[in-house]
């Protein structure tokens, strides 16, 4: 298998492991949805984006943890 490929795979088992601790991420979140009409703000955005980066962290330590035992 070449190294471009095997990169590939690593990349695609990445991504399915983010979308599968999506649903857990977002409650470890807790982020409240956009009011009708009223976008958030850009550092609003921002604000998001970290708390967002934090809880994957912590959703994936906590799925680490539980097969751990």
């Amino acid at each position: 298998m070449s190294s471009a490929n095997e990169a590939l795979q690593a990349q695609q088992q990445r991504l399915n492991e983010f979308f599968r601790l999506l649903p857990l991420t977002l409650e470890i979140a807790g982020l409240p949805k956009s009011e009708l009409g009223k976008p958030f703000t850009e550092g609003q955005l921002e604000v998001r984006i970290l708390t967002i980066k934090t809880a994957y962290k912590l959703a994936r330590q906590l799925v680490l943890e539980v097969m751990r035992g």
